[in-house]
């Protein structure tokens, strides 16, 4: 017979730690002050390209300094809140370290106790179908560095895009364009507190608490290529100092930001309904809050819903698993018009992942898995050729477009974790690239360590 005081001392030490937790990691995120806090982060393309961005000097600038911006236009100035879109909706999928403890109990009706119910101490960015133990706690803290290398297959440090003159199809000195060369670094650190708590023994309640800094810099390389007018006539030129007559063709625009705060809060639940053998089953739900400030790209802005299927295997020191889930995302203000706060559906997102974790000895464990996300209705960057021409010549140029369409990101996995002493765990991964498609980064290290108790 289990008895009275039992029940009642572990949800209030579990309620006790978990207060705690989200104290400790709160005031990191209050304290923080974003460097673009009036505009925000997701404004800098808009700044480079926009009206106050990229302009051209004419001839009328050598009497009264004035330019004609407003002349020179591309897809990509027009349009840019779709590349926003692009990179915004990926931002809200970064993977969280899963929840899901590396240490896991049963207990034994036998002997009274509660016993390990593997011996693998689980996968990292994946899942498995059983939970921690009822009145067991687990408390994690996990590190991921992203650096971005490319966004569907386009490199970030090399974005072509085309400017043109309003009506070039007028000839004459409208058909001179503005090429550019666009540099875009963007990383993100997420620092995540977790704290999974056992409510029965094949019910688990999870907290996921990321903490985001942002890093966001573009740099434009324009030049000026005359295809109606010539440098002598100084109808369109960038000023150059150091230029004879002070006329450049090249001129360099740059904007760069950060900002660091609170991410999306996850609340996540998984419930154990099967635990025949070896086999094990197990279905949850987990719910995003927007916490994360939007505009400095520290959140989706928009609730999220993820029904998911766990399924799992024990065969001795080898656990093989396969998840699959459903991201379902609300209205965000990054997937519409962030400059004037009209929101639109962000993509809803597949995910599948199936891998492996094995248990090497009483103190390492090992976890390989591969992870894939077919994105839904989403905006694409690609590549277009792009030709001019005027009355002194022509060329082709390398020019971005977008497209609306489905997708598969495909990553792969591989970690270890190490049992520092009872209870207490050491997690390394190496999340990599499989394919091109996507917001993507080449390689992504992940350091953590959780507790269980």
């Amino acid at each position: 017979m289990t008895r009275p005081w039992r029940i009642i001392r572990a949800p209030r030490r579990a309620v006790a730690s978990i207060v705690v937790f989200v104290l400790a990691c709160a005031p990191a995120a209050s304290f923080a002050q974003s460097a673009t806090e009036a505009k925000g982060l997701v404004t800098l393309i808009g700044q480079v390209f926009g009206p106050h961005g990229l302009t051209v000097d004419s001839n009328s600038a050598l009497l009264d300094g004035s330019t004609h911006a407003a002349h020179f236009n591309s897809d990509f100035q027009t349009n840019f809140r779709r590349f926003n879109i692009a990179l915004a909706s990926q931002l809200s999928a970064l993977p969280l370290p899963s929840p899901a403890s590396g240490f896991t109990y049963r207990f034994d009706s036998d002997t009274g106790t509660f016993v390990r119910s593997t011996q693998s101490f689980g996968p990292i960015l994946a899942d498995r179908a059983e939970t921690i133990g009822r009145g067991k706690i687990v408390l994690g803290y996990n590190f991921q560095a992203f650096s971005f290398d490319s966004l569907d297959g386009v490199d970030l440090r090399h974005v072509p895009a085309v400017f043109t003159h309003d009506d070039a199809q007028l000839g004459g000195g409208r058909t001179d364009v503005v090429v550019t060369d666009n540099a875009i670094k963007l990383s993100v650190h997420q620092y995540t507190g977790i704290v999974t708590f056992g409510v029965t023994d094949r019910l688990d309640l999870s907290f996921a608490i990321p903490l985001i800094n942002t890093r966001l810099a573009l740099s434009s390389t324009a030049v000026i290529h005359r295809f109606g007018t010539t440098r002598e006539d100084a109808v369109h030129f960038f000023s150059d100092p150091l230029a004879p007559n002070g006329i450049g063709d090249l001129r360099v625009f740059s904007a760069s930001g950060t900002a660091f705060g609170m991410g999306d809060v996850l609340v996540r639940t998984k419930h154990n309904i099967v635990r025949r053998g070896r086999n094990r089953f197990a279905v949850g739900a987990e719910v995003r809050i927007p916490s994360g400030n939007e505009y400095d790209l520290l959140g989706s802005g928009a609730w999220g819903a993820k029904p998911f299927l766990v399924a799992s295997f024990v065969s001795g020191r080898v656990s093989p698993h396969v998840n699959v889930a459903y991201q379902l995302n609300g209205a965000s203000v990054l997937a519409g018009d962030a400059a004037r706060g009209i929101a639109d559906d962000l993509p809803d997102r597949l995910l599948l992942t199936a891998g492996f974790d094995a248990g090497i000895n009483q103190r390492l464990s090992v976890a390989v898995d591969f992870l894939a996300e077919r994105v839904l209705d989403s905006p694409r960057l690609e590549i277009a050729q792009f030709a001019a021409s005027g009355d002194l010549g022509a060329a082709v140029f390398q020019n971005i477009m977008f497209s609306t369409r489905s997708y598969l990101i495909s990553n792969g996995a591989a970690g270890m974790k190490f049992a520092l002493r009872e209870g207490l765990l050491a997690n390394f991964n190496v999340r990599f690239s499989a394919g091109g498609d996507g917001l993507t980064d080449r390689v992504t290290p992940l350091v953590g360590i959780e507790y269980g108790f």
